[in-house]
């Protein structure tokens, strides 16, 4: 006999995800499922939009939260571009300004919860031969960190990417094999983005709107902020 489910497909037994200190994530991708389907679970089980950090807990996989979005009941005068530590917004994790442009750039304050600046997302227009804008990110003592961009198919930066992305692909198969959502696949590793500080890899992204951290001096809040502005 199935178990009853309660609420959005959870069963009786299952409690919520424990929260993930924001700090100790290494891996997380951004969405509302919990619990994917699996085994005698037909649908999944949904939670906050949230980053979240796939887990295995014995045969069970879980997507625990870090951060969370505002909740819909927030106040309309609450920032657009913020996070909270916990899901009914009452404690702020970080903010991001407004952009502000100078020349071909967009710079993006990054602020902790108590408005203090922790760092900067950049946004470059293309250059020649790219297809997308550069990102940099400031984080306050280290050097600034790059991200690879999309190139026109042919080219030899075209090529060293599409082979840098396979390597990492590898890993973001796993987050996905651990629940998380696993996307279109096809030319999936061409959308990987690699960030290196002065040479060392520090982050890589990709089109599903996973994260994997490389460096531990690395602030995952600035990581959350850049997921916050790419599309703007």
């Amino acid at each position: 006999m199935e178990k009853r489910v309660f609420g959005k497909n959870r069963d009786v037994d299952e409690p919520a995800a424990p929260v993930v200190p924001w700090a100790d994530a290494w891996q997380f991708v951004v969405g509302d499922v919990e619990r994917p389907a699996a085994g005698r679970r037909r649908r999944p089980v949904l939670g906050p939009r949230a980053f979240r950090v796939p887990q295995r807990r014995g045969e069970q996989c879980v997507n625990a939260p870090c951060a969370f979005f505002p909740p819909q009941s927030s106040s309309p005068a609450s920032p657009e571009l913020c996070l909270y530590e916990d899901a009914d917004g009452r404690t702020l994790l970080c903010s991001v300004d407004e952009p502000v442009k100078a020349g071909g750039e967009r710079h993006f304050a990054v602020r902790d919860g108590q408005g203090q600046v922790i760092g900067t997302i950049r946004r470059i227009a293309p250059l020649k031969h790219a297809l997308t804008p550069v990102w940099r990110i400031d984080q306050p003592g280290h050097v600034e960190i790059v991200s690879s961009g999309k190139w026109a198919k042919g080219g030899r930066k075209e090529m060293l990417q599409r082979g840098a992305g396979k390597l990492v692909q590898g890993i973001f198969q796993g987050a996905a094999d651990l629940g998380a959502d696993g996307g279109d696949q096809a030319g999936e590793a061409s959308r990987v983005h690699q960030w290196t500080s002065d040479g060392e890899p520090v982050l890589a992204s990709d089109g599903c709107d996973r994260f994997l951290v490389r460096a531990s001096w690395l602030d995952r809040r600035l990581v959350f902020a850049y997921a916050l502005v790419r599309d703007r």
